[in-house]
């Protein structure tokens, strides 16, 4: 794979004296008593602005409700709030003392995003520019790292977007898997100018995620490899060093906490930002992505040097807007950074930027319009706001219609005997379909991943062993104690994502007992699970390929899997039966007891 143009891109701020800054050189003091007062040291200030997990928000919208986008917190989202805050701070600092950059997952995770892959793809002959790049290269990103999602529609679809970019996309261990040479720009480099005639050398170094070997394994397997982070920063970061870089910020698609969700399945570390600091020397700043957390500032020490670096993650989708504040002091000839700090910025104490919304008012108003289409009707009213804790008609949807899919796909061949069995998890608390006419956006609601469908066939026992996992999920509440559904679930951090409900099996989970030894009263048609015998699970792509680290189901046996996306493949099943009537498929396999009796 050829590497990107830019790669080795040395980018500079454009030529002009920069804002008055502390420790400007001051005119030689009188002699006094024979002896001259010493300059003031020269001294410049400058500010790196850095975004993550964008996931295609561009709107303060949610296609999805199709309505203003709104949380808990209150929070709002997208570029065009993002925009607003890079401009005032760029006001404030100086245009040619800032850089912009993004630490990844850009270009999908909303319909804004999906229509430009898959409906009216920038990948077609004249197709449009992807509404990410129209915006990040109006607001003038300076780089940007790759995420484990930009690979989530193919490297044509990722290349595409690359190339309508006015900003290179980096990553350094991100490997063409025959030459073994980066298949993106590594890093960049941007000189800002001083009011003292030595510039600033700042290099960015990009780093992604090394679960997309696991993650996107049909898309990128044979074609690249990604090593690990803290293997290619101690690679790179004494090359941009010798390069003359005076300050080397990483922009790191990884999580801080040095854990990884997928188990033991690659002998890298999902979320090693943190690692990357405190093994690595040489580096002043890490902009931390993946993990969908806020850090406005956290401090790792690097074991060689001493120093500290600083760490900062600003939260996804456009709701935060990360600083990183440096001071440079010349010494010895260089410029040599004193302090560095971070904070976050609050999207929702701004307006949108009318230059994004007008820019991208035609695209916003194309997939209003296509979320919007009725494809079928429903006889009932069906939500997920209590599917965390029962099992609900909602969830039985996706369920039946995995269920339908793998055993029509599995039809005529050698496991086609076997009874399928489906996962599912509740992956928003507020998707509903309602009753009447069902919309694409209803139906894709339930299911906000790029997740497609596989099959792998697993053993009784094995089954027991992945619902006593999934069960985890529940705080362990003794029989008769208060039962508060606000704090019942997401025990030790689990997501809502990574709790799954299995159908096809019947079971009991009882939350008194420890984690480990819930599930009871475990049967198949009537009679208890047998152990040996053998089932097709119908599971998603991040699941079956380690996601969740759940056991067993990513060392099974794939027998089939789909490449188009399981949220397409419910508005098709919606589509072909015309009528959603809950009656037909939904029931109760699973209900949550303390001791044998039911808690709802």
């Amino acid at each position: 794979m050829p590497l990107n143009r830019r790669t080795f891109l040395e980018r500079s701020a454009a030529a002009g004296a920069g804002v008055a800054v502390a420790g400007a050189i001051a005119a030689p003091a009188q002699a006094h008593g024979g002896h001259a007062r010493p300059r003031p040291r020269k001294r410049y200030s400058f500010t790196v602005m850095g975004t993550t997990d964008l996931h295609g928000n561009v709107f303060n919208w949610d296609y999805f409700t199709d309505k203003e986008f709104d949380d808990k917190a209150h929070n709002d989202v997208g570029l065009a709030k993002i925009s607003t805050l890079v401009d005032q701070v760029r006001k404030e600092k100086g245009r040619r003392n800032t850089l912009l950059i993004d630490a990844g997952d850009t270009i999908q995770g909303t319909q804004l995003s999906y229509y430009y892959a898959k409906v009216d793809p920038i990948t077609a002959r004249r197709g449009p520019v992807h509404p990410m790049a129209q915006a990040m290269n109006a607001i003038g990103y300076d780089a940007a790292a790759l995420g484990n999602h930009e690979f989530n529609y193919g490297i044509p679809v990722l290349r595409k977007f690359e190339e309508q970019c006015d900003f290179p996309l980096l990553g350094a261990n991100a490997l063409d898997a025959k030459t073994l040479r980066p298949a993106f720009a590594p890093y960049s480099m941007h000189r800002l100018r001083t009011p003292h005639g030595k510039d600033v050398r700042v290099a960015v170094l990009g780093l992604t995620n090394p679960g997309i070997a696991i993650w996107d394994k049909a898309n990128v397997s044979g074609k690249m490899v990604f090593p690990g982070l803290e293997e290619q920063a101690a690679k790179w970061g004494p090359k941009l060093r010798s390069m003359g870089a005076d300050v080397v910020v990483v922009s790191a698609h990884s999580g801080s906490s040095g854990t990884s969700s997928y188990g033991d399945q690659l002998p890298h570390v999902e979320n090693a930002a943190g690692l990357v600091a405190e093994q690595v020397p040489g580096i002043d700043a890490i902009l931390v992505g993946h993990a969908h957390t806020e850090i406005p500032e956290y401090r790792v020490r690097n074991k060689e040097t001493g120093k500290d670096v600083v760490l900062s993650e600003p939260l996804k989708w456009g709701q935060r807007l990360t600083l990183f504040d440096f001071d440079l002091v010349w010494e010895k000839g260089r410029w040599t950074v004193e302090k560095v700090g971070a904070q976050v910025l609050n999207s929702n104490t701004v307006a949108e930027d009318p230059e994004i919304t007008g820019l991208l008012g035609d695209e916003h108003r194309k997939v209003v319009a296509y979320v919007n289409q009725i494809i079928g009707t429903s006889t009932a009213a069906m939500t997920t706001a209590d599917a965390p804790w029962k099992d609900e008609p909602i969830i039985d949807l996706i369920n039946v219609v995995q269920t339908e899919t793998v055993k029509a796909a599995l039809a005529g061949g050698a496991h086609a005997s076997l009874p399928v069995l489906s996962q599912a998890s509740c992956f928003s608390r507020t998707a509903r379909i309602p009753a009447g006419q069902v919309s694409i956006k209803d139906a894709a609601g339930l299911y906000p991943f790029e997740n497609t469908l596989e099959a792998r066939l697993m053993t009784g026992a094995q089954l027991k062993d992945y619902l006593e996992f999934s069960a985890r999920y529940y705080v362990q509440t003794a029989a008769g104690a208060p039962v508060d559904t606000a704090k019942l679930t997401n025990a030790d951090g689990v997501p809502d994502y990574n709790y799954d409900a299995v159908s096809g099996l019947t079971y009991d989970i009882d939350i008194a007992k420890p984690a480990g030894s819930r599930i009871v009263n475990l049967s198949f048609e009537g009679g208890p699970l047998d152990p040996a015998a053998r089932f097709v699970l119908a599971v998603n792509n991040y699941r079956a390929s380690g996601g969740g680290a759940f056991p067993h189901v990513a060392g099974a046996q794939q027998l089939w899997a789909n490449s188009d996306e399981i949220r397409n493949t419910i508005i098709q099943w919606v589509q072909a039966k015309g009528t959603v009537d809950p009656a037909l498929f939904a029931s109760v396999d699973w209900k949550l007891t303390r001791d044998g009796v039911p808690v709802f």
